[in-house]
This record gives structure tokens, C-alpha cells and sequence, in this order.
């Protein structure tokens, strides 16, 4: 299991066109072979700083959802959006209590 953490933040006057692009993806990314979950977050403090976090079956699926055709055009509508350059990591999970 793959988790993909992708810290994203966004102009101010941008915040409500990402809400809106990742509404209308959200559950075709979810669907896509060998994702698990997917969910997305809001810094509390600074608004436009939002995070999702996704589980991936394996780094192979991952791949092949950032390699699609679906994923470039998403990205390309979002990336016009930023106010800083994104930062992304895949990790695995070690431990977790619940």
C-alpha cells in the first residue's frame, strides 16, 4: 500500500475553482484502479493550503494514474491555480492506532 500525500496551495481568489474542479473529479479519481481512498484537506489557519491524501494499492496504480490522460488535464486546469509550487510524497503507513 501506497500512500500519496500532495500539499497544494492556492491564490486566494483561486480557493473556490479548485473546490470546484475537485468536486467534480473527486469520484473518478476514487474509481481509478488501485486507489483506495481519497480525501482532501484545508489547513486551518491559512485557507488557501489544502491537502490530499490518497491510498494506493500499489506504487505501480499510482503511476499509472499519474501517467493517464485524465490526471494531465486535471493537473493542467490546477496548476493554473497556484500561489507556490506543490510538494508531494508517497510514503507507507508504519503504524496506526485507532
Amino acid at each position: 500500500m501506497i500512500v500519496r500525500i500532495v500539499k497544494l496551495e492556492f491564490k486566494k481568489e483561486n480557493i473556490s475553482s479548485f473546490e470546484r474542479i475537485f468536486d467534480t473529479t473527486k469520484d473518478k479519481i476514487r474509481s481509478f484502479e488501485g486507489c483506495t481512498l481519497l480525501e482532501l484537506y484545508q489547513d486551518t489557519h491559512e485557507p488557501s493550503i489544502f491537502f490530499t491524501y490518497s491510498q494506493w494499492e500499489s506504487e505501480e496504480y499510482l503511476e499509472a494514474y499519474r501517467n493517464s490522460g485524465f490526471f494531465k488535464e486535471v493537473w493542467g486546469k490546477t496548476r493554473e491555480l497556484f500561489a507556490d509550487k506543490p510538494a508531494a510524497w508517497s510514503v507507507q503507513k508504519i503504524h496506526s492506532l485507532n
